[in-house]
């Protein structure tokens, strides 16, 4: 591999490593429930009554990925979208 290639993607691996990685592995008990590790939780500045989106990922029509997001982030998320395109939609 080129040595300018090599360069490239060892910053996208970089890179992807400041955004996604495996923080944790959980289980999950016979209710269903599983538990963030308290570290993790600390982290992610998630409290008690904090609400999770559950977002999920499909590949060949089954689910392979779930990301868990703030409610509120999310919301605010949707916004940050939506806004701009309902703003050009109704003229204002």
């Amino acid at each position: 591999m080129p040595e300018k290639r090599k360069a490239e993607t060892s910053r996208d691996d970089e890179k992807a490593s400041e955004c996604c990685r495996v923080e944790a592995i959980v289980g999950i008990d016979e209710r269903g429930q599983m538990v963030l590790p308290k570290d993790l939780r600390e982290k992610a500045g998630l409290v008690p009554g904090d609400k999770l989106a559950v977002i999920s990922c499909r590949e060949g029509g089954s689910i392979c990925c779930l990301t868990l997001i703030k409610a509120d982030d999310l919301a605010g998320r949707i916004k940050d979208i939506l806004g701009p395109m309902l703003k050009g939609l109704t003229g204002s």
